[in-house]
């Protein structure tokens, strides 16, 4: 049976990989696995943390939706949280999903409806007053990228409603149809340019240009499917009667939605979409269930990233068969040696699929998988497939064994070499992947600078992907020290770098000097450790010289660092390279310990906090980032162990649930008060 430490470090890592799927899906709209790849990790991960409450966080994969906001935007909060949906991809899934329900509720009677799940990018819009105010993509669930001036140049979405509530929010789905995809494919044809991959990504990467004239020449369309808040009226009692208000209204809704009295009326909806799909002009890969009545909504509550009153039932993934030309690698930014599949084209569910990402020389091996195989490729709406396994009877005898380390050998150096730079490649013991020991590897440095400008890391804001890119080949910046020695002048000669932008640049890296000592370690990079290990490393060592000088012994000692781990940091901090940069992060004023008082000396310590509803004064970030400065902890769901929830308007069914359990409730003038008592 495995250790503890073990189980945290598989879960770890499970976190990790999901939460690079979710920003290569929902932030550069260039996903490497399949939906059903991503959902068989999903699953695992629930049900490691399912077995190993211990280990749940709130910033779990399985807590949030989606991933953070690009920074070339402004970040707008949601009032409410944009819930992901659990799938069923089987008519067992839906019934299981239909029986959980209906013992919730104690056999109580309620109907359904039923709608396309349209594949496009999901937003939320406010209205103030009658007046479109903002518009916003999902984000990570709790905010979103402002994207108002794209989404006004949509025809479909109303800019103005009239006889409107003072106050509301609809959500819905930016979507491009079929036909004006191909009509856009064939423009960029003539002109040379990229083709987009498929409608989802067409319409993705319309709506999030810089520059809105852009978006509002692309072939963009919306379908509304949620009321998300309404002041100043009633709330409808049904979502149907929701749907056929924001109708009135002026919102486009989907004509093909339907009420359902019955489970067996919504798997006969599902049959007749699925007869209808291909001929439907725009793209859907699936059916959005919904219980119908809101008292019922609020009632089921949500758990985790997903309501319970929701499902998408998904189709079986499409498949099709085609040669494996070659299996190529790719180098991460933890030097990790990423086998990639290279396909003859093949048209799987109307796309043309080259490239799939193959996990691992073990899976690979498990699978049986050699280049030259006719391989069974699987789609279920994604960019980039599954190679489920080969067509072993289609074979010739010609087919080659893949061998990772025989594929990288280098006759000049007479050994593996990493193919980016001719480094030593390394596999840990222990691990499945091999590694670039090398840490000046161009591929690993450009990526490391862009994941030490991110949001979750210094935040140093404008400097993306393309431009950490765009530095490292001018020779600007070749490791993250560099950007902290960076002129404006400098910046400015760069291509469509204008003063005004490379000054904001500049400032937001001497902005990024005063970041917590947490951000700065999960923004060096060092392997196994995320931002929750970084947190905890810096309540135990308080600043970077004492957390480099830590034995092994020392680290081991911390109940969730595992011998990974620690190993991990020790190589780290005996890395000349490494010690170089951070003296040199050091003397560019970078902020390198932790001056804050301790947690647990701290008024709130070890009181748990879960913040529901619209506050006045803080926006739920605010409230939970008060609440962890006086030493409480901010949880995201209503259990045994929670000390207080602290509630604004329409807080929903997290209120309800702490009055069944006899928790204290605090008003938003209650938790002021405490906030002053704490202060005094």
């Amino acid at each position: 049976m495995a250790g503890q430490d073990e189980i945290k470090e598989k879960i770890e890592k499970l976190r990790a990989e999901i939460n690079r799927h979710n920003r290569l899906y929902y932030i550069q709209d260039n996903p490497e696995i399949s939906d059903a790849e991503y959902d068989s990790l999903m699953q695992e991960l629930k049900r490691q943390e399912d077995e190993n409450p211990q280990f749940l966080t709130p910033d779990s994969p399985t807590q949030r939706v989606g991933a953070e906001p690009l920074e070339a935007f402004g970040v707008v909060d949601h009032p409410y949280p944009l819930l992901s949906l659990g799938n069923a991809f089987s008519d067992e899934d839906l019934m299981a999903w239909y029986n959980r329900t209906l013992k919730l509720l104690g056999n109580r009677a309620f109907d359904f409806v039923c709608e396309p799940k349209i594949d496009g990018l999901a937003v939320a819009l406010t209205y103030i007053n009658g007046q479109l105010v903002t518009g916003a993509t999902r984000g990570d669930g709790l905010r979103g990228e402002n994207i108002t001036q794209n989404l006004r140049t949509i025809r479909s979405i109303p800019l103005s409603v009239p006889n409107a509530p003072a106050r509301f929010e609809v959500r819905g789905e930016v979507y491009m149809p079929k036909s004006g995809f191909l009509k856009l494919n064939k423009e960029r044809e003539v002109e040379e340019q990229p083709l987009f991959a498929n409608p989802r990504n067409a319409a993705a990467g319309s709506v999030r240009q810089l520059d809105s004239r852009i978006t509002a020449k692309r072939p963009l369309d919306t379908f509304i499917y949620m009321l998300g808040y309404v002041e100043g009226q009633a709330t409808p009692a049904t979502h149907w009667e929701a749907l056929e208000q924001m109708k009135a209204w002026g919102f486009k809704t989907n004509p093909r939605n339907q009420r359902c009295k019955n489970i067996e009326e919504v798997m006969a909806y599902f049959q007749k979409w699925k007869e209808e799909r291909e001929s439907l002009p725009y793209e859907a890969d699936g059916v959005v269930i919904k219980l119908n009545q809101k008292n019922i909504q609020d009632e089921l509550g949500d758990v985790g990233r997903e309501p319970r009153w929701a499902i998408a039932y998904k189709p079986p993934a499409v498949q099709a068969t085609t040669k494996l030309l070659n299996i190529g690698i790719s180098v991460g930014r933890t030097g990790t040696l990423n086998p990639t599949a290279e396909l003859e084209p093949v048209a799987v569910g109307g796309v043309t699929i080259k490239n799939a990402s193959l996990h691992n020389e073990d899976d690979i091996r498990r699978k049986d998988i050699r280049i030259g195989d006719t391989v069974v490729v699987q789609r279920a709406g994604e960019v980039i497939p599954e190679v489920v396994g080969p067509v072993k009877e289609k074979r010739t005898d010609k087919e080659v064994e893949f061998d990772l380390l025989k594929a990288i050998y280098s006759q000049e150096k007479g050994r593996p070499a990493c193919p980016e730079c001719g480094g030593e490649v390394v596999k840990p013991e222990g691990e499945v992947m091999y590694y670039c020991s090398n840490a000046a590897c161009p591929a690993q440095a450009q990526l490391r600078i862009e994941h030490f400008a991110s949001k979750g890391a210094m935040d140093i804001r404008g400097v993306g992907e393309n431009i950490s890119a765009l530095l490292y080949d001018k020779g600007l910046a070749k490791n993250v020290a560099d950007l902290y020695y960076l002129k404006a002048e400098q910046l400015a000669e760069l291509e469509k770098m204008g003063e005004k932008s490379a000054q904001n640049i500049i400032n937001a890296i001497e902005t990024s000097k005063t970041r917590p000592l947490a951000r700065l370690i999960f923004a060096l990079g060092i392997k196994h450790v995320g931002d929750e290990m970084a947190e905890i490393l810096t309540n135990e060592f308080r600043s970077i010289e004492n957390l480099s000088q830590a034995s092994r012994e020392r680290l081991l000692d911390i109940s969730t660092v595992g011998h990974k781990i620690a190993d991990s940091i020790i190589a780290f901090f005996k890395e000349e390279d490494n010690l170089k940069i951070l003296q040199r992060l050091k003397e560019a004023g970078v902020k390198m310990e932790e001056t804050t008082v301790k947690a647990q000396n701290l008024p709130w310590a070890g009181k748990e906090f879960v913040v529901t509803g619209r506050l006045e004064n803080f926006t739920r970030q605010e409230a939970e980032a008060k609440i962890k400065e006086l030493g409480g902890a901010a949880k995201d769901s209503v259990t045994r162990k929670t000390d207080y929830v602290v509630y604004g308007a329409d807080p929903g069914s997290k209120k309800t649930k702490a009055e069944s359990l006899g928790i204290t409730l605090l008003t938003e003038n209650d938790f002021l008060k405490m906030i002053e008592e704490a202060n005094s």
